[in-house]
């Protein structure tokens, strides 16, 4: 049976990787950008149609449901990376943050299920960010809205797995995908937080060049989408399998310690 993929961000980066890997599988994908028209040729995955989405408009977030018709498979990848110390962090900004990386997310998703629940099959998607799971100064706002998508997730995989959905969240660590060229900053240049901000935003960027490709994220979502019975959670990148064990093991001031120290930051 074919299957249909509604893939969000899919000209970059994870979103990209994955389109590709399920359109050489044979499943029909749905690939959104902000502006299809202006997507480059290189960029363009054969095969694969493209939707207009932009998660900040929720009128979007309809129209491009509406346009996708019957989904099996949404995954939500696209989003925006945003860093900034709490103080100085504009409201607007954050709104838009949570808007674009989880309420437009939950929302689409929300279009898309009753087609799931009634074909009795479906696959959700959540991409997420080992941040998440172990919080980083000067990333507040993105840590909390990666939180609360996958809380949104593992809530509703329990609503939805008695019908044949089911719900999984990927976190990424590292990924050398070019994000950090793209993150919004907001800290101001008198800042008292200036220089730690500096300090940490060199370091995370030399972990995202160093990070694993975008092609490994993307491998672990489709393995996720092919399950039987997809795992609640997956993790990928960052030696992520120790570093799980540990925060398990260690007492949580120890974990948020070392994450401090690793990006150059003393507590």
């Amino acid at each position: 049976m074919s299957r249909t993929a509604l893939v969000t961000g899919a000209t970059s980066g994870i979103g990209l990787e994955v389109a590709r890997l399920l359109a050489a599988k044979g499943y029909r994908v749905l690939g959104t950008s902000r502006n299809p028209d202006t997507v480059a040729a290189d960029r363009r995955i054969p095969g694969v149609e493209y939707l207009a989405l932009d998660l900040a408009d929720r009128d979007s977030v309809a129209r491009c449901a509406e346009a996708a018709g019957a989904v099996d498979i949404v995954v939500n990848n696209a989003g925006e990376s945003q860093s900034g110390p709490l103080e100085e962090l504009p409201a607007e900004a954050v709104d838009r943050l949570f808007q674009t990386n989880v309420f437009g997310a939950v929302q689409l998703t929300q279009r898309l299920l009753p087609g799931m629940r009634a074909r009795g099959y479906g696959r959700v998607v959540m991409v997420g960010s080992m941040l998440a799971s172990f919080p980083l100064a000067y990333r507040g706002s993105y840590v909390a809205a990666k939180a609360a998508l996958k809380g949104f997730a593992s809530a509703a995989r329990q609503e939805l797995s008695p019908f044949g959905v089911w719900v999984s969240t990927v976190e990424p660590g590292s990924i050398a995908t070019g994000i950090g060229e793209r993150r919004t900053s907001y800290v101001a240049d008198g800042s008292v937080y200036r220089r730690d901000f500096d300090t940490m935003i060199e370091r995370l960027d030399a972990n995202e060049r160093s990070g694993i490709p975008p092609r490994r994220v993307a491998e672990v979502i489709v393995s996720a989408i092919e399950a039987d019975k997809p795992r609640e959670f997956y993790a990928v990148g960052s030696n992520a399998p120790v570093v799980f064990l540990l925060k398990r093991l260690l007492p949580v001031e120890f974990v948020s310690t070392a994450i401090a120290r690793r990006h150059g930051l003393t507590r």
